[in-house]
């Protein structure tokens, strides 16, 4: 069972890398910095912002 991510902790969050806002994909459980390229993986409700754990960006997302 996954827990739900604090909507408020969502609007507060930035990229570690760019310092930019992040857009949150629910489907994809990952939270999104388009001005990095990467996507930031959320687990059991967690958001994980480790650059080492982000994985990048295809061309068409």
């Amino acid at each position: 069972m996954s827990r739900q991510t604090d909507p408020k902790l969502l609007e507060i969050l930035v990229c570690p890398l760019t310092k930019t806002r992040l857009e949150y994909d629910r489907e994809k459980q990952e939270l999104i910095s388009r001005a990095a390229r990467v996507a930031y993986p959320i687990r059991d409700g967690i958001p994980i912002m480790l650059a080492d754990e982000a994985r990048e960006l295809g061309e068409n997302e």
